[in-house]
């Protein structure tokens, strides 16, 4: 199993803060199926972007030259003909990519590529959202309320203080989401303890970005409420992320507001990240963090020191030689 410092994900931002917010799911039309079937040959394209290419294997019949093929079931690849698994709980799952034994459906089509995973919004899911935000507005006003009595009743200095607290916990919750996003991203796979469903997810969402848009809120958040350490803003990142994924016309005009003001991140600016190798544009709550980040090399500087304290060389290495070669060298600064 691939070794994972589990201290990168001490960089997620806790601060308090409560916020609501819906958006219903795309419907699913009837003809795309949420989990698909197809049988691939092992001789697949190279490694290529999900925005740029749409390619898949063809499939290969085994009585025509003896050669391999495998059959795609949701986050797992099977070799016919030496009964071998590949699943998404292993090692070398890098983004569902052409040759990882994911299928990358043509279009804008729902797959969902983690085992178990499902697009239907569930009681429980509801319940542990509702229990989530619920404590989390418990602690927001909690704070203001003590806030307003230590400034002895000023309302005016409460509504200052409140909304200054909202403003910089947006800003370090987009930091955070970057941090962690990049984590997610690179390291781990889905045997990682308590972080194994979500790393599969994120990275599986490379394969298939637009089934995000098929979810509910609910169905979209529930696993970052599931370790009880993320702050209600990091929560709705995934919401936010899932807006950036949605047309003009497919969300209401405040969200389309709200990114053309830059508070949610971007459809332009997190295409960015879709491109391969996914080394940068990592925060997904407003993005106003995502210049700096890469401009200053911040991720691959925390990679060069996870790689010389472990030897684990992160996912967008494995997809960029050059991006490893350069890196080894102390040459941080995402290439534009």
């Amino acid at each position: 199993m691939m070794k994972f410092n589990t201290r990168i994900f001490l960089w997620t931002i806790l601060v308090p803060a409560s916020s609501s917010a819906f958006t219903p799911s795309i419907a699913l039309p009837a003809s795309s199926p949420s989990h698909s079937i197809r049988v691939q040959s092992r001789l697949c394209p190279a490694l290529g972007s999900t925005l740029l290419r749409d390619d898949v294997g063809k499939a290969i019949p085994t009585d025509e030259g003896g050669r391999k093929e495998y059959t795609q079931v949701p986050g797992m690849e099977v070799d016919l003909m030496n009964g071998s698994a590949k699943s998404y709980l292993d090692d070398g799952f890098v983004f569902g990519l052409d040759g990882s034994g994911l299928e990358r459906p043509k279009g804008k089509v729902a797959s969902v590529v983690v085992e178990g995973d499902s697009l239907e919004t569930t009681p429980q899911q509801i319940g542990i959202v509702s229990a989530t935000f619920a404590a989390h507005f418990y602690f927001a006003a909690n704070a203001i309320a003590q806030f307003y009595s230590q400034s002895d009743g000023n309302t005016e200095l409460t509504a200052v203080a409140a909304l200054g607290t909202i403003v910089a916990s947006w800003i370090l919750a987009d930091f955070g989401s970057g941090v962690f996003h990049w984590a997610v991203d690179n390291y781990g796979n889905g045997r990682t303890p308590v972080m194994g469903s979500i790393i599969a997810a994120f990275q599986g969402h490379h394969s298939a970005p637009w089934t995000i848009t098929y979810r509910g809120f609910c169905n979209n958040v529930w696993k970052l409420c599931i370790p009880f350490v993320f702050c209600a803003i990091e929560i709705m990142s995934q919401e936010l992320h899932k807006w950036s994924h949605m047309t003009v016309k497919e969300t209401p005009t405040w969200v389309n507001t709200l990114q053309d003001l830059g508070i949610s991140i971007g459809r332009v600016p997190h295409a960015k990240h879709h491109l391969a190798p996914y080394d940068g544009n990592y925060c997904i709550v407003s993005g106003i963090c995502n210049e700096a980040l890469d401009n200053s090399g911040f991720f691959r500087w925390m990679e060069h020191r996870i790689y010389e304290i472990n030897g684990i060389e992160s996912n967008a290495w494995k997809l960029d030689p050059e991006l490893r070669d350069r890196t080894l060298r102390g040459q941080y600064q995402l290439q534009l």
